[in-house]
Parts: C-alpha cells; structure tokens; sequence
C-alpha cells in the first residue's frame, strides 16, 4: 500500500460507490506523487532551510489533498434532502 492509498483510505468504501473509489484513487495517486518530489541533502545552513521549507510544502500540499478527497466523498455520498 503506498502512502497516498493509506492516507486516504483508499480500502474504506462501506457502500462499494464508485465515485467514492474515483476520488481516493485520484487523491492518492496524487499524494504519491507530490511524495517523490526529493528532498536534497544540506551541506549548509542555507541548504537546511530549503529543504526543511520543501518538506513543508510537501506535507501540506498532501494533508490538503486528504482534506480535498475527505469534501469530495463527503459531496458524493450526501443523501438527497427529503421534505
């Protein structure tokens, strides 16, 4: 399982809905993603910064992602309003 499947949930699907399995595969296919971008080794303190600062980026980029996918099943599942 890669870190994007397990983030999501990728095998939680009670209802088996496929629109609910199309918006976790994209959203984790997409953390995997935004996971290889590297993080270069830092010889100076200089170097340091950018790379703590890319690893930032990255974790939030991906927690908003999970964010995005958790609305997104949210929207898809929401049962019709009955009156």
């Amino acid at each position: 399982m890669t870190r994007g499947e397990y983030r999501v949930g990728i095998n939680f699907n009670p209802s088996n809905d496929d629109k609910v399995a199309q918006i976790k595969r994209a959203a984790a296919d997409l953390i995997d993603l935004i996971e290889d971008i590297p993080i270069l080794g830092a010889e100076t303190e200089e170097q340091l910064l950018l790379s703590a600062e890319v690893a930032r980026l990255k974790a939030l980029a991906q927690t908003h992602i999970e964010d995005a996918a958790m609305w997104a099943v949210k929207a898809a599942t929401k049962p019709a309003i009955n009156n």
